[in-house]
C-alpha cells in the first residue's frame, strides 16, 4: 500500500463518518416518498369516484326532471280534456282515467329519483370532501419531504425535525380522510 491508496482511505472513511449520521435523514426520505405515492393515488382515486358520482347524480337529476315535464304534460291534457266539450264523454272519461292512473305512478316515481338523485349528490359531496383531505396530505408530504431533504444539503438537523413535523401533518390530513361520513 502506498501513500495515495491511504490518502484515499484516510478520505473514504472520513466522508463515510461524515455521512453515517445522515443515513435516518435519506431512510426519512424514503418513507416520505412511499407516503407520498400511496396519499397520490387514494387522493386520485377519490376524485375519480366523486366524478364518476357526479355524473350518476347528474343523469339521475336529468330523470327526475324527465318525469317531472312528463307530469306536468299529462297534468295538462287531463285539464284541457275536463274543459273542452267533445262528442264521445266515454273515450273522454277513460283518457281522463288513464291520464291520472299514469300521474299517479309517476308521482311515486318521481319522489324515488328526487331520493336517489339526493343521496348521490351526498356521495358526491363526502367524496369532494375526502379527495380535498387527501390533496392537503399531498402538499404537506411534498412540502416535508423538500424540507428534510435540505438536511442533506445543509447537514444541519433543524431541517430534519421541521420536515418531519410538516410530514406528519400531512399524514394526519390524508389519515383524517378515512373519518370523513
Amino acid at each position: 500500500m502506498d501513500a495515495s491508496d491511504v490518502q484515499d482511505l484516510k478520505e473514504n472513511v472520513q466522508q463515510a463518518a461524515n455521512e453515517e449520521p445522515l443515513r435516518p435523514v435519506a431512510f426519512t426520505m424514503s418513507v416520505l416518498a412511499v407516503l407520498l405515492a400511496v396519499t397520490t393515488v387514494l387522493g386520485g382515486r377519490t376524485h375519480e369516484d366523486a366524478v364518476l358520482n357526479q355524473n350518476k347524480a347528474t343523469d339521475q337529476w336529468n330523470e327526475y326532471q324527465a318525469q317531472k315535464i312528463r307530469a306536468n304534460d299529462t297534468q295538462l291534457a287531463a285539464d284541457l280534456m275536463s274543459v273542452v266539450a267533445l262528442d264521445n264523454k266515454d273515450a273522454t272519461a277513460k283518457l281522463v282515467k288513464a291520464y291520472a292512473d299514469h300521474e299517479k305512478k309517476w308521482a311515486e316515481e318521481v319522489k324515488q329519483d328526487q331520493a336517489t338523485a339526493t343521496a348521490l349528490q351526498t356521495s358526491v359531496d363526502q367524496g369532494e370532501a375526502k379527495a380535498d383531505r387527501f390533496d392537503l396530505g399531498e402538499v404537506l408530504l411534498e412540502i416535508g419531504l423538500v424540507i428534510v431533504s435540505i438536511t442533506l444539503l445543509t447537514r444541519s438537523r433543524v431541517y430534519w425535525h421541521i420536515g418531519l413535523a410538516v410530514s406528519a401533518l400531512g399524514v394526519v390530513a390524508s389519515a383524517s380522510a378515512f373519518f370523513l361520513k
